[in-house]
């Protein structure tokens, strides 16, 4: 059976369609042959991509239709009965030779190199991404080829994949709340790695030293991982550095959002400290550079508050606002100005504001800019919305 029939009959129905995994998910299995709907409480871009599924938008989720498959993402997790998003993944991983990228950061951007590679290669991948890739026309396609997944140990999901080569690309304690220890990670990758016949461990290459069209070292070290993936995949070293020189970007990835009054804005996802520091070192040769970083989650906030200030410092000047929670619930005590205190002892004098609010902090950074600076909008949440409110400010 071709993958393209490969969920026939299948009525699948997904809490959380709106996000950036659940929706590709959605697009997949109906490509292959399942008829899906599904439920978010907001509108999401990713949701544009879905026009031939029936999506409900409301602020609770409503009783799933009777007889069918439900399937819930883990921002929704406990609150409404149904299987495990790991679960509907493992199977669409299952449909076709997959390459799986995991790690603590660059996820996103190595899978999107590695799918972009094979698309312009015309080898007609399919891929799943965190992220939209505008080279590829959004987060997700159900082609005949290559299946490049973004795997996620988040929630442990990416321990249900078995693709033919996995890229380990680094291993960092992200996610408090799943992982007590660096240890208990590196055991959890290591034992999904066990079951995986190709395996590229990022951390043991040498970052390329072909010309990018993506700034910064951690991305000549992604399309280090990616060109060893894409060998293990068939493809000829030199067509492959050919190709991943013209890759732009992932969405939300040092993505320039504008200019204004001779002000550069760019807007990246990056939330943990080793990707601010990478970030900030990747625009540092372009000028001053101004930060306005949104952390997010209490847990990783708590955890790493010394660990973001010695990244921000790098900046000069950094404005923070409240921490976005997305599914945790506040703890006391533990705010985004944990982070400022951290920052005033770390670099004495620097400029740093403190503004809970994002439409604030839009406005003291754009009121610190002066022409030939880089302001980064930084943070996993809803901090993009900053973008547009700085350059509005700047105009």
């Amino acid at each position: 059976m071709s993958s393209s029939a490969s969920l026939a009959g299948r009525r699948i129905w997904i809490a959380g369609i709106g996000g950036a995994g659940m929706s590709g998910y959605a697009l997949l299995a109906r490509a292959w042959g399942a008829e899906v709907a599904g439920w978010d409480r907001v509108e999401t871009p990713y949701l544009r991509h879905l026009r031939d599924v029936a999506v409900e938008i409301a602020p609770e989720p409503p009783r799933p239709p009777s007889g069918w498959e439900v399937y819930v993402s883990t921002a929704f997790a406990g609150q409404i009965e149904g299987r495990p998003r790991a679960d509907l993944l493992a199977e669409l991983v299952s449909v076709q030779r997959a390459i799986v990228v995991a790690g603590a950061h660059g996820k996103t951007t190595t899978s999107a190199m590695i799918a972009f590679c094979l698309d312009r290669l015309g080898l007609d991948p399919a891929f799943l991404i965190g992220g939209d890739v505008p080279q590829l026309g959004g987060n997700a396609r159900a082609g005949s080829g290559w299946l490049v997944v973004e795997g996620d140990e988040s929630d442990r999901s990416v321990a249900a994949l078995r693709p033919e080569i996995a890229v380990l690309l680094n291993v960092d304690l992200d996610h408090h709340t799943t992982f007590a220890t660096r240890g208990e990670l590196d055991v959890f990758f290591e034992d999904w790695l066990s079951g995986v016949p190709h395996v590229v461990r990022a951390e043991e290459l040498e970052p390329v030293t072909l010309e990018l069209a993506v700034p910064g070292e951690h991305n000549r070290r992604n399309a280090a991982a990616a060109l060893a993936a894409l060998e293990l995949a068939g493809v000829a070293r030199a067509d492959a550095e050919a190709a991943i020189a013209e890759f732009r970007g992932a969405g939300r990835r040092l993505e320039p959002k504008g200019e204004a009054g001779g002000v550069t804005v760019l807007d990246s996802y990056a939330h943990h400290p080793a990707e601010l520091a990478a970030d900030l070192a990747a625009m540092r040769e372009n000028g001053r550079v101004l930060a306005l970083f949104q952390p997010h989650l209490y847990s990783r906030t708590l955890h790493l508050a010394h660990g973001f200030a010695r990244a921000l410092a790098a900046a000069d000047a950094v404005c923070v606002t409240e921490i976005y929670p997305a599914r945790e619930e506040p703890i006391p005590g533990v705010s985004g100005r944990l982070i400022v205190d951290e920052l005033a002892c770390v670099r004495p004098g620097m400029r740093i504001g403190w503004a809970p609010a994002l439409e604030d902090a839009a406005r003291i950074v754009a009121g610190w800019a002066r022409a030939g600076d880089v302001v980064l909008t930084l943070g996993a949440g809803d901090v993009d919305r900053a973008a547009p409110l700085v350059l509005e400010a700047l105009a």
